[in-house]
């Protein structure tokens, strides 16, 4: 560090570093470093200074308010002051003081001067807080002082940063220090004052550098909403939400969105006429409220800026953004270190899950991966804070850095607003307990002392239910797990699920089921879209309507959000194969998806009936097939995920199997062009007894063992009656097999398995390794406990 910037009251941003932290705090050292060094990469950066430490300390000596200073703390110490009291005097002796004369003049000096820049008389900034002990890689309470938007004049710049001096002693910061065990006296505050950036006339938001609830660290994941960026950062609103995969943004012709998700973005902050309150929020329009506040080309932008931000600083990174309205672009206008993920050891797992059913009573965004119980302790406004008990369940609209002190004392945290950045996201990560955001009239239909369990251990939707639920908790060393030869894959059917189980020690999917998105995500039968004009309900219609508000071409709903949740998952395991099964539902099953009434026919057995590969080729369901392929080509060939194998159940035979490849072919998936692999589920007799006629015609076999099981023994899988009887390891199930693995080797084709008979029993799982099948696919909950019988087989084999 220059010893000259020591002596300044005011440094501008371009003559800082991250060695100046000391002087100028964590913010604002990070502004001019990034301002410095990332220049050649495009990165834009709106100009501003920064008062030094020297400056806060000049105007603690001035004003001769250090020793009162101390009193006032000490008596809190001593518990003779409460912190309301104490940090409301504290601030008073700051706002009653005087700006050194040789203060203010620098500041006005360079205000002047950053107007100039700006071809203004008097330019907006933006004036925030940066603490010397703020922002550091081992702790982020970012928030604990006070930010001013849309600042303009001399006079009115040098009162606000007096503001920021005395938000150092916010009751939150006061604590925090107290609790962490910082002298009070040990830190100073700078104020970083920068030209503020017209997102009030587009958008703003927070992004993160990884998956900010399973720490996944190969997406970027980005925040957004309309109008300044302090309602995305305080959580008061539900923004839009972007997922990018960061290998593939350096690829040619590559598109890597992997998730768009869209917001309600209720509101936006704008700015104010010039007065005490310089911004004010005011409601979003409709059109707004059903529009993505960025581009797909402003993402990707974004994202790779991010990235290069992130290998610059070594780790992980939190950042705001804003896009300018009036130049059409995007700026950086903050970063930070992320620091929960990054401190989290990466060999641990600690995994939830619930062991009864409950009455659910709201849904919302879950953050984190745990579940807790406990009584509701509905806070409806700030002055209600001190009836919270210590271990409740904070029920709320939303939170705020005040909030910090009773979000300590909660087991979870239930709010009505914000997204995956806001404020209560944060801290409950930080903190490591249970949080659902955006979860709707919470505080309207949980009761004060109500008995609820909140779960986020259900996917990226996390759940409020009635009552204290049983659950189950595991901590999983995977440093500890043996390494065997079989090749260990996952069955996965939810997005969130593969980006929640990414750290196991996999090779892969096995078995993605696509029927999971178009149930739970697209809900809406393919011909339904395919075939809008010919639906006769008009309820049916009014709803497709309202769901694909947004689309212009309804069969985009389908590909889109298909190709998206598809991609999710094959980022989560790149670049190992990720084997995706096309639609394999029942009649009615598909008759229960919106619209799906008038297109499936009554079957007496659905089981035995129209289904999988039957459907793909027939001009009765042909163009809605035609979506799902389009989905695949987009998943591979627009976003770059050519590690997606695709896998057809219930060919019943090889004629069958030729009608498909060739449809499969006219929709742009020809077998072996751009590598595709094309698999075929195991499930029917025919298949094992056909099975080097199957093999020449596909690439691999993966064994349904549910459906094998029920065919060869003659037993629906759906019968309590003969449940007794339904049984995997049956001799004759097993010979099936052999034989399947045997043949299939000898034609030079692999042989996996994705039923559920390994995942529920280890023992078939060794069956299954002694007969040399090449992978295995598992429920992820039982990954590790096959892993280790799998190991414990192999090492006797190799004594004997």
């Amino acid at each position: 560090m220059n010893n000259s910037k020591q002596e300044k009251f005011v440094l501008w941003f371009e003559n800082l570093s991250s060695d100046d932290l000391s002087i100028v705090g964590g913010k604002n050292a990070s502004l001019g470093e990034m301002i410095k060094t990332l220049k050649n990469r495009n990165i834009r950066v709106p100009d501003g200074f920064a008062t030094t430490t020297k400056a806060y300390w000049k105007f603690i000596d001035e004003n001769k308010i250090e020793e009162k200073l101390n009193r006032m703390l000490d008596d809190y110490q001593k518990d003779k002051k409460s912190l309301k009291e104490t940090g409301k005097a504290i601030r008073k002796l700051f706002n009653d003081g005087n700006m050194p004369e040789e203060v203010a003049r620098d500041i006005r000096e360079a205000y002047v001067e950053l107007s100039k820049r700006y071809n203004a008389d008097a330019a907006d900034v933006a004036v925030r807080s940066s603490a010397t002990a703020e922002d550091m890689p081992e702790a982020s309470f970012a928030g604990q002082q006070e930010s001013f938007l849309n600042i303009t004049g001399e006079d009115h710049l040098t009162q606000v940063c007096k503001k920021c001096f005395a938000s150092l002693f916010t009751d939150r910061a006061i604590a925090y220090r107290e609790e962490n065990n910082f002298k009070h006296m040990n830190v100073a505050l700078s104020v970083g004052i920068q030209k503020m950036v017209r997102s009030d006339l587009a958008g703003s938001g927070v992004l993160f550098t990884l998956d900010t609830d399973s720490g996944f660290p190969d997406v970027v994941l980005i925040n957004a909403a309309w109008g300044l960026g302090e309602n995305v950062v305080q959580g008061t609103v539900n923004p839009d939400q972007y997922t990018v995969f960061k290998p593939f943004l350096e690829k040619k012709d590559i598109e890597p969105i992997i998730e768009k998700t869209l917001g309600s973005k209720e509101k936006k902050m704008v700015y104010a006429d010039r007065g005490k309150n310089p911004t004010k929020n005011i409601k979003t329009t409709g059109k707004e409220r059903a529009s993505f506040v960025l581009t797909d080309g402003e993402i990707m932008q974004l994202a790779r800026w991010s990235t290069a931000i992130e290998d610059h600083y070594e780790r992980p990174m939190d950042i705001e953004w804003a896009k300018d309205g009036e130049e059409d672009r995007i700026y950086i206008v903050q970063a930070r270190p992320e620091t929960v993920h990054s401190q989290k050891a990466a060999a641990t797992l600690k995994t939830y899950r619930l062991l009864e059913q409950g009455k659910r009573l709201l849904t919302g965004l879950s953050i984190g991966q745990s579940i807790a119980v406990g009584k509701a302790g509905v806070i409806k406004s700030a002055d209600q804070i001190d009836k919270f008990r210590k271990g409740s369940i904070l029920v709320t609209t939303m939170t705020d850095p005040d909030w910090v002190p009773i979000m300590k004392k909660a087991s979870a945290i239930v709010t009505e607003l914000g997204g995956r950045t806001s404020h209560a996201a944060i801290v409950s990560r930080e903190m490591g307990i249970p949080a659902i955001v955006g979860a709707g009239d919470a505080t309207k239909i949980l009761k004060e002392d109500q008995k609820i369990t909140v779960s986020c251990a259900e996917g990226d939707k996390g759940h409020v239910y009635e009552g204290h639920l049983e659950f189950e908790e595991k901590d999983l060393d995977l440093e500890q797990v043996p390494d065997i030869k079989t090749s260990i894959m996952l069955n996965i059917g939810a997005p969130e699920a593969a980006m929640r189980w990414w750290k196991l020690p996999c090779s892969g999917v096995g078995l993605a089921r696509m029927e999971y998105l178009i149930n739970n995500v697209i809900k809406i039968h393919p011909l339904a879209l395919t075939r809008f004009d010919k639906l006769k309900d008009k309820k049916v219609r009014s709803r497709i309507r309202e769901l694909t508000r947004g689309y212009e071409d309804k069969e985009e709903y389908f590909v889109e959000l298909l190709a998206r949740g598809i991609a999710v998952i094959a980022a989560s395991r790149y670049p190992h194969p990720v084997i995706v099964r096309m639609s394999d539902f029942k009649t009615n099953e598909y008759a229960d998806l919106i619209g799906g009434r008038q297109f499936e026919p009554d079957e007496e057995n659905p089981m035995l009936g129209w289904r999988g590969a039957s459907r793909y080729y027939s001009d009765e369901y042909r163009d809605g097939f035609a979506l799902e392929c389009r989905a695949i080509r987009r998943v591979r060939e627009k976003m770059g995920f050519f590690n997606v194998v695709i896998m057809i159940p219930f060919c019943r035979t090889p004629a069958e199997a030729d009608k498909v490849l060739e449809v499969l072919a006219e929709n742009g998936l020809l077998r072996g062009k751009q590598d595709l692999e094309v698999y075929v589920m195991a499930e029917i007799p025919s298949n094992i007894i056909e099975a080097e006629a199957f093999a020449s015609r596909f690439d691999g076999f993966s064994i349904g063992s549910n459906d094998l099981t029920q065919l060869v023994l003659g037993i629906s899988r759906d019968s309590e009656k003969l449940a007794h009887l339904f049984d995997e390891s049956e001799e004759s199930v097993k010979r099936m097999i052999s034989m399947l693995i045997e043949t299939a080797h000898k034609a030079g084709s692999k042989v996996g398995i994705c039923g559920e008979a390994p995942s529920n029993d280890s023992e078939f799982a060794a069956f299954l390794v002694k007969e040399g099948i090449d992978s295995i696919s598992l429920q992820p909950d039982s990954v590790i406990r096959v892993i280790e019988r799998l190991a414990e087989l192999e090492s006797n084999d190799q004594g004997s």
